[in-house]
């Protein structure tokens, strides 16, 4: 066994390797750019080293910095993690010529898989399920649209090289060819080195299924059932969980044995991948397709090693020390459920946009990398995990993936897991960035994600005209009321206990009149009252049980039955976050955050004659949504544009976004040039 490994990666993955080889006694070796030097996982490590500037391809994605790294504390092996140099064949061969081990597949199977039209060849030739395309690369938009109306639209453009969502673009008709053929070569050569695309059929009604595969280095190889990874956002996975609601023990077992087929057809061991596309619209779950095989460990991993029990990290590292794997396909077993949800650092309010910036406040539901010393320990405290690699006052970098952190949980029942992740989100405290906390609560609540109907255009489907917030019903807006009452009470006592802030003749006790709603338009109001032995809303009876002191950020509250005993379980639980605004509370919980206007009741007619302030009319200039840079205008001044036209293209975080019209319009001042970094909410240009 290795006494000293170095991982070649950052973030939470480098503390998820670094955590297992801790367990199993090994040293371990991070490297670090500038941007990273007060990083959590430098922390960990028992020795650190930089390796250069904040940007990957200076430091991180330097192979040659990695393998000195390696010579300077004597590292035998390296893990690469996922991302960055993971699936680069050539880095194999060059740790390999230093004799140095690598935490992963051989480079034959990593070049194989890595390249998507060379996979699918292969794919084919084990007798594994692939989907219709064009069996190579193409040359240009003419051959494209050729090969698109030979496949029958819809198709899907993508990146030979491509992955995690970068190089690819959906296509329903000639048009979104010309439109996005070139920009997938672009974002190919730009995130990936390569900018061959292939063309292949879109499946509609698509649900995306991956199965995991171990194997070593003596020709064994097991599958460790599936993972469901439907629920995506412009390819990018957003929420995972293991098994599938949708698959079968039948089903399983197919896929299963034709993923291991072709690990063997290539040589493969260690941990890796096989994604699948598979028809919703097929009940009979016959029609699955080859996807790819990511050559690596996957972002997800943990909601397999929640319901196996296994802790896939260890197999690498011991299947690269040339250990057999010591399990068989009979000793996969399926333990419960697990949900993986991807906390980002975007701004779901705001199209999603990416949020770079400090985290002035960063709380999660349960400590980092902690587990409660069971057998599983991979399902950390009371079924809640939270992976992560930052920590309150650092920064999320614009150099980097945008992802804070990831929350886990596993329950006796998909219900359970889910139920477990809507209060782990509601603790789940961010400040100072956007997130993206309350759209994955809001899916979790969600009553075709409960009823396991899932596909990939789920977000899409569900939130056509964007993300506003969670709905709150009326018992939710009831307890809001209520506990809006609490807080108002004990903060006025505060401050009539305190001299010269509030006079006994101006206080009225527990007599509130409180407006849900960040606008007076649309808003409902509320009685809320508080008397020695009761607590009513609109006059009726509300039991709630919390506790509170002025100046608290965060509250449980459990509500209870009118009338029930002392003995008596909640009927519901909630966990409130608490802002003050100058006119009452931000409250946010359950996906949302609810705007409570709170008022003494004899004043409360007054607020009518306050004059509301009218937001700008930025309609008529296209606004840059996030920091970027400004890759081409497709416009010029005086131009006439229609609705949906492409205007600018702006790349951020390697993914190019195109800005369109959204009306008809005249282009008329231009304020920035190609090539030019914008700030959020700089003008681009100006309509007429």
């Amino acid at each position: 066994m290795f006494k000293k490994i170095l991982i070649a990666n950052r973030g939470e993955i480098a503390c998820r390797v670094i955590k297992t080889a801790r367990r199993m006694g090994i040293a371990t070796v991070a490297v670090y750019s500038d941007a990273d030097a007060r990083a959590p996982f430098v922390k960990m490590a028992d020795e650190a080293v930089h390796i250069g500037p904040a940007q990957a391809s200076e430091s991180y994605l330097v192979a040659d910095k990695i393998i000195a790294a390696c010579k300077q504390t004597g590292a035998e092996a390296v893990h690469p993690g996922y991302g960055f140099l993971s699936e680069r064949a050539s880095f194999v061969e060059a740790l390999a010529k230093e004799n140095i081990a690598f935490i992963g597949p051989p480079a034959e199977a990593i070049a194989a898989m890595g390249d998507k039209i060379e996979s699918k060849k292969i794919a084919q030739e084990a007798g594994v399920n692939t989907v219709p395309g064009s069996g190579g690369a193409i040359a240009d938009t003419a051959e494209a649209l050729e090969w698109a109306n030979r496949i029958g639209y819809p198709v899907m453009m993508k990146a030979s090289a491509g992955g995690g969502g970068k190089g690819m673009r959906l296509a329903w008709n000639d048009q979104d060819v010309k439109d996005g053929f070139e920009a997938t070569q672009r974002e190919g050569l730009n995130s990936f080195g390569d900018e061959r695309v292939f063309i292949e059929k879109f499946i509609e009604d698509p649900r995306h299924i991956e199965i995991q595969i171990l194997g070593d280095q003596h020709g064994n190889v097991i599958y460790l059932n599936e993972r469901e990874c439907s629920i995506q956002r412009r390819h990018q996975k957003v929420v995972e969980e293991a098994p599938s609601p949708f698959v079968t023990p039948k089903m399983r077992k197919a896929m299963g044995e034709q993923c291991v087929a072709l690990s063997k057809a290539v040589g493969y061991y260690s941990a890796g991948t096989v994604e699948l596309i598979v028809s919703g619209a097929d009940k009979t779950g016959e029609s699955f397709y080859f996807l790819e095989m990511n050559t690596r460990l996957q972002v997800e991993h943990p909601v397999t090693e929640a319901i196996t029990g296994v802790d896939l990290v260890e197999q690498m590292i011991r299947v690269a020390a040339g250990e057999k794997i010591e399990l068989t396909q009979d000793d996969v077993k399926i333990d419960g459920w697990a949900i993986e949800n991807r906390v980002y650092a975007e701004d779901p309010y705001r199209g999603f946009l990416p949020s770079t910036g400090r985290l002035v406040r960063y709380h999660p539901p349960v400590e980092p990398w902690a587990d409660d010393g069971s057998e599983n320990g991979r399902r950390g405290v009371d079924g809640i995990r939270v992976d992560d690699g930052v920590f309150e006052g650092g920064e999320v970098s614009m150099f980097y993936d945008p992802m804070i952190a990831k929350l886990v949980t596993w329950g006796e029942t998909r219900d359970d897991a889910a139920d477990l992740q809507i209060a782990a989100l509601d603790a789940f405290r961010i400040e100072g960035l956007g997130h993206n906390v309350d759209f994955l609560s809001a899916i979790m609540q969600h009553p075709r994600f409960r009823s396991g109907e899932l596909t990939t255009g789920f977000i899409a489907e569900e939130y056509p005209e964007g993300f506003e917030g969670a709905p709150a019903d009326d018992r939710l807006t009831s307890v809001l009321a209520a506990v809006g009452g609490v807080i108002a009470t004990a903060d006025a006592d505060r401050a009539r206990r305190i001299e010269g802030q509030l006079s006994d003749d101006l206080y009225a006790p527990g007599d509130w009149t409180i407006r849900i709603g960040e606008r007076e338009e649309g808003s409902t109001s509320y009685d809320v009252r508080l008397e020695e032995n009761a607590l009513t809303v609109d006059g009726e009876q509300v039991t709630i049980e919390m506790q509170y002191t002025p100046g608290e950020r965060m509250v449980d509250v459990a509500l209870f039955e009118n009338g029930a005993g002392e003995d008596a379980e909640p009927i519901q639980s909630y966990t409130f976050q608490l802002k003050p605004t100058r006119t009452g509370y931000a409250v946010t919980t359950r996906g949302a955050t609810h705007h409570l206007r709170i008022l003494q009741t004899r004043i409360a007619h007054l607020a009518s004659h306050m004059i509301e302030k009218t937001p700008p009319d930025l309609s008529k200039m296209l606004i840059c949504p996030m920091p970027g840079l400004l890759v081409k205008l497709h416009v010029g001044e005086g131009d006439e544009v229609q609705p949906g036209q492409p205007l600018a293209t702006v790349e951020a975080m390697k993914m190019e976004n195109i800005l369109r019209a959204e009306k008809q319009a005249t282009i008329g001042k231009i304020n920035a040039e190609e090539g030019d970094s914008l700030a959020v909410d700089e003008v681009i240009l100006e309509l007429e």
